[in-house]
């Protein structure tokens, strides 16, 4: 097993990177955070850490489209986990450009400061969007990409920039590519959170996008566990690993699960706004993990039917405090 002494969370401020940073500091390592430069001083969802975990926190606020602040940032470190990215995939399609220049460009600052200061271990944080509908499933790694969001296409080559530093430089960099994370603090840009907090604020009918579209999702604590195991396995580098539960489920049976554990009646009607354009439309994921068991030692612990069902059994106690949901606005399409 690698042990590294300081290692630097890009996106520690988001909702997966604020898992895997309070997972870290709860493993006992020295962790600096990366979060986004704002005035409002705002650290994300480290805000919210407990203040024991706050104090133990070493926090970089910056860019990471600047290349300067990205090296400053990971000076003195020994390893770096990427996870600064912008995701919606809506907003996508309104400002590409924007894409390129956050999961491209900052890829790119990230892997050559990689280079630069002699860093021991990069992990590249990819999506399951990268593989589109899929052509066959379970989708093991081979799968072949398929751009079907700017989105996605910027993940497809911040994956490849990434990837081509171990090929060319041998900088120790490895891929890991979650599936439909979810859980606690996740954004209402995701439609786990969009589903419970309508239920959760009373409406009669819940308002969709598509529904008979497949997913596999993967509650945040596993997903979390899978980047501490990439990070302190050994032989990883240049390899891609998918993180997915081997679980199907349409958008459909997850909104009549919820409903269930919630305990309200369900009504859906769709929202032509949250309707992607059809040849975007990613119809199908199911990730094949036998990959992640041989070479990091995971299994999700949330895996399957049942799985699921506890992971928003747990989700829906977070959001079930006022004071959590109160910073959702459940009436608006957050895109």
């Amino acid at each position: 097993m690698t042990s590294f002494a300081k290692v630097l969370v890009t996106g520690a401020d988001g909702f997966i990177g604020s898992h895997v940073t309070e997972l870290l500091i709860a493993r006992g390592y020295d962790v600096r955070a990366f979060v986004f430069y704002n005035s409002f001083n705002s650290w994300g969802w480290l805000d919210h850490l407990p203040q024991e975990m706050r104090s133990d926190l070493d926090v970089f606020a910056g860019d990471v489209r600047d290349a300067n602040g990205v090296r400053e940032a990971a000076r003195g470190c020994d390893a770096i986990l990427h996870l600064a990215s912008l995701i919606g995939i809506p907003f996508s399609y309104h400002s590409p450009a924007t894409y390129v220049d956050t999961n491209i460009v900052g890829t790119l600052n990230v892997v050559q400061a990689a280079r630069d200061l002699g860093l021991g271990k990069v992990i590249q944080t990819s999506t399951s969007e990268v593989y589109g509908t899929a052509q066959f499933v379970p989708i093991t790694e081979d799968h072949p990409f398929q751009g079907q969001s700017p989105y996605s296409a910027s993940k497809i080559g911040a994956d490849q920039i990434a990837l081509s530093y171990y090929r060319s430089f041998g900088t120790p960099v490895s891929v890991i590519r979650p599936f439909n994370t979810y859980g606690p603090r996740q954004s209402a840009r995701a439609v786990i959170p969009t589903i419970i907090t309508q239920l959760l604020a009373g409406e009669e009918s819940i308002r969709l996008g598509a529904t008979e579209p497949t997913r596999d999702f993967n509650y945040v604590g596993d997903t979390a566990a899978a980047f501490l195991a990439m990070l302190e396995a050994d032989s990883v580098e240049g390899e891609t690993i998918n993180i997915g539960s081997n679980f199907e489920i349409s958008i459909r049976d997850t909104a009549r699960l919820i409903a269930d554990v919630i305990g309200l009646p369900l009504g859906i009607e769709t929202d032509a706004e949250r309707l992607r354009p059809s040849n975007s439309e990613v119809e199908r994921l199911w990730a094949d993990n036998s990959k992640a068991a041989r070479l990091i030692d995971w299994a999700p612990e949330y895996g399957g039917l049942e799985g699921f069902r506890r992971g928003i059994q747990e989700t829906v106690e977070w959001f079930s405090d006022p004071a959590n949901r109160a910073r959702y606005k459940h009436e608006r399409y957050n895109i």
